[in-house]
């Protein structure tokens, strides 16, 4: 809001002495309990990594979090009650992408994207391209002859319709110029089970499948800028000539009347956790990819990522009319 320059002396100094206050509640933040809502079940990867947080929180702040369960719609239960919660701090929310953008696209759930306040993306899982040991696919050159040689015939299996994987097989097929089968599961378990009992011809799963299943599956290119460092025999995409750099995206998000100085307060509580170097040894250990997204980076990020996100959805035809 613009200040008024006839704004008289003593509501300045009351603005003032609200200011300090704020300020003064913000620098203490936290002193009890933080509630952290997971809007999915238990034992995923957004649990994990709150998990893994929990200890390191504690560390630096001397409180605990409260890790819930509210699962429902596919996150979209709990986002679409968030800013029905008391903005305080002392409750706060995984988020997802690419959930927060496609939900709202595909239909009314009760939220829309710019109405979720996330104060940090912390990590995200890449998507990969895996295939079996033994599969005569050696390497992405050798995925994309075959699918060329058949249109259709390469079957993929995911973690669901609309989901990273999905996104990443629907921009790869794009840029390599062929046209394979996208076959959706209900999660990353059942989808690693039709890869390993061979019911696919291959799998876009994360580099934590990659992690999970060890030398059962071969690895043959991951979505990230450079090899994860858990990952170095598996090849980005980009280095093998192809621009593809993305996957499930997690972070923490605070009713929208949370105070901008709490919600900085978290923010910068949440990147000294991901500065922890035991953390993120074991977040890279579990195939996880660290990131820091804060305040000061949030708004170009958002921006970026849903107008690519936006563009996907059209040309999947999953924008509701």
């Amino acid at each position: 809001m613009t200040r008024n320059a006839r704004t008289i002396p003593a509501a300045l100094a009351g603005l003032a002495l609200a200011a300090a206050a704020t300020l003064a509640g913000a620098a203490g933040y936290p002193e009890k309990t933080v509630n952290y809502i997971i809007p999915f079940g238990p034992g995923g990867e957004s649990d994990i990594s709150a998990r893994l947080q929990e200890p390191v929180f504690k560390k630096l702040t001397g409180q605990g979090l409260a890790i819930q369960y509210k699962p429902g719609a596919g996150g979209a239960a709990g986002w679409a009650q968030l800013n029905s919660i008391t903005g305080d701090g002392y409750t706060v929310m995984g988020t997802n992408l690419p959930h927060i953008v496609l939900q709202p696209l595909q239909k009314d759930v009760g939220y829309k994207t710019d109405e979720i306040t996330t104060v940090f993306w912390f990590h995200f899982t890449p998507d990969a391209l895996l295939v079996t040991a033994d599969s005569p696919i050696k390497n992405l050159k050798d995925f994309v002859e075959a699918a060329k040689k058949t249109p259709g015939a390469t079957t993929l299996s995911g973690s669901g319709t609309n989901s990273s994987n999905h996104l990443a097989q629907q921009q790869f097929d794009k840029m390599a110029g062929i046209k394979t089968t996208y076959v959706p599961f209900g999660g990353t378990g059942p989808s690693n089970t039709a890869l390993l009992g061979k019911q696919v011809s291959g799998s876009w799963g994360y580099t934590t499948v990659q992690m999970q299943l060890g030398d059962q599956v071969r690895c043959i290119a991951v979505s990230m800028e450079q090899r994860h460092p858990k990952l170095p025999n598996c090849p980005t995409f980009k280095e093998q000539g192809f621009n593809l750099v993305g996957g499930a995206y997690r972070g923490v998000a605070v009713p929208k009347s949370t105070p901008a100085d709490v919600q900085a307060r978290l923010a910068e509580i949440l990147a000294q956790i991901n500065a922890d170097p035991e953390f993120i040894r074991k977040m890279e250990d579990g195939g996880f990819a660290m990131l820091n997204v804060g305040p000061a980076q949030m708004a170009g990020f958002m921006a970026e990522i849903k107008a690519r996100y936006e563009a996907l959805a059209k040309e999947m035809g999953i924008v509701k009319q």
